[in-house]
């Protein structure tokens, strides 16, 4: 800061103006006086003209001085809260005096104390909604009031640049809304819901194949809705069990209920003597004994599901020999087969076809269950196939087992749930006598992955269909 431009120098103007003002009055007004009625005017003139000078130099003087004393100590208190302004909130000002600058100056140095250490709680508690925000699994967006992402979590940010890249075809034509990090289509009603009435929103949106739960808070301003936090966690597992369990209580509820009047049934019948003769009386024992079988068959798969389910399955593992395990299948289908004119064909493609670590007998209930529904789902005139085989993957060695049927093939809408626990592909498919409990495909599927490895299904509609088991030869885990 130049002299002239400081407090200081434009005191010293002001003063030396007014000093000026003044001799300028008296040489006007006085020097006249002065030569008529001083016999010495001369000196009398040098006399006032070395007070002029003599009040300038003093005035110069003071002014440096006051310049120093009251300039300096604000200029250090200027740089000093420049350097907080710019973020060092270490600056201090050193104090030299006890007057009012003295105090400015103790003043500022407690104001920068305490604002230090307000920038430091307010960077502690930043950096701890940072990491909460990072540690959540769900989705944290914070949008302003035109749509654009103000900050979101590394889920957040991941869902927002997934979202922006889909090709919304229910999307107006017009809509302009493509930046990357904006609202994205499935979310932006409700954000301007939620702009326009300033209230919470919780909902369930789809997302192709996905289902997610959305919460959305506005932020408030004054009066003002500023902008939108929403909150996002995909659902979709729990919306599948949820409905896996209610399909579940239903099938079973259903399952029972038809054995169960069957039962009771015949039973009056048999209680009422509605039978003439011993042959129906034995025929409606029979029916009642082949549904109290059918309720055991049920009971039974249903307590073993719910072990496997539970990671409660026992089970052996000892070597097994894959190639003796399918020749006894093979053998068991045999007469099966023949009886219901199905070609039954057993393919071995390795040499070596050894589990080091495997349950056998579980193994054969797989196989077992696999077969019963490629002869359940298959007419006669066809064929039905098993091969083995060998491959090695990435993880190691495994032995790849296939079913293989011509019959009437699975829905491409309803290979995702084929496993799942009394799933009917066919809906208006009517269960045989001989059916099983519906329960087969989701107890190889718990096998299988007992035993670490894979299970798969390939199928066409009038085709047929192909089941794939991949187990690996040596023990995992």
């Amino acid at each position: 800061m130049s002299f002239w431009r400081s407090v200081v120098g434009k005191l010293w103007m002001t003063i030396i103006g007014l000093v000026a003002f003044v001799l300028l009055i008296v040489g006007v007004y006085l020097l006249n006086y002065i030569d008529f009625h001083y016999s010495n005017a001369p000196g009398i003139k040098k006399m006032f003209i070395y007070t002029g000078i003599s009040g300038f130099l003093l005035t110069t003087f003071f002014a440096f001085f006051l310049f120093y004393k009251i300039t300096q100590p604000l200029r250090s208190i200027k740089k000093a809260a420049d350097l907080i302004r710019n973020g060092n909130y270490e600056a201090h000002v050193a104090t030299r005096s006890t007057d009012e600058i003295g105090e400015l100056a103790k003043t500022f140095n407690h104001m920068a104390g305490e604002l230090k250490i307000t920038i430091q709680d307010l960077n502690h508690e930043k950096e701890h909604l940072s990491s909460v925000l990072r540690s959540m699994t769900d989705a944290v967006i914070t949008f302003d009031a035109e749509g654009q992402m103000i900050s979101a979590n590394p889920p957040g940010e991941a869902i927002l640049q997934t979202w922006n890249v889909i090709d919304w075809h229910e999307s107006q034509e017009n809509d302009v809304r493509k930046p990357a990090m904006q609202v994205p289509e499935p979310m932006y009603a409700l954000f301007r819901t939620v702009l326009e009435q300033g209230r919470d929103i919780s909902t369930k949106v789809h997302v192709k194949q996905e289902v997610w739960s959305v919460s959305l808070a506005p932020l408030h301003s004054l009066n003002a809705v500023r902008g939108v936090v929403a909150v996002l966690r995909n659902v979709t597992e729990e919306v599948r069990m949820e409905k896996l369990r209610k399909d579940f209580l239903a099938n079973v509820s259903h399952e029972i209920r038809t054995p169960l009047s069957m039962l009771q049934g015949y039973s009056e019948a048999l209680l009422d003597d509605i039978a003439a003769t011993p042959e129906e009386r034995r025929e409606m024992v029979q029916v009642i004994y082949d549904e109290s079988l059918r309720m055991g068959r049920l009971v039974k798969d249903l307590l073993d599901l719910a072990r496997m389910e539970a990671g409660h399955m026992e089970m052996k593992h000892d070597k097994v020999d894959v190639e003796q395990l399918l020749t006894r299948v093979y053998r068991k289908f045999t007469v099966l087969a023949k009886e219901r004119d199905i070609m039954l064909h057993y393919d071995r493609r390795a040499e070596d076809l050894t589990l080091m670590a495997a349950d056998e007998d579980r193994l054969e209930q797989v196989l077992t269950n696999l077969l019963d529904n490629a002869f359940r789902h298959t007419s006669g005139g066809v064929q039905i196939r098993m091969t083995a085989d060998r491959e090695t993957t990435s993880s190691g060695p495994v032995i790849v087992l296939k079913v293989s049927d011509e019959g009437q093939g699975i829905p491409s809408e309803d290979l995702p749930f084929i496993f799942e626990r009394f799933y009917k592909a066919d809906k208006a498919r009517k269960r045989e006598l001989s059916g099983g409990t519906g329960l087969g495909l989701a107890i190889v599927r718990n096998i299988v992955e007992a035993h670490n490895g894979t299970i798969s299904v390939d199928s066409t509609v009038g085709k047929g269909t192909t089941f794939t088991v991949k187990l690996p030869v040596e023990k995992q885990g």
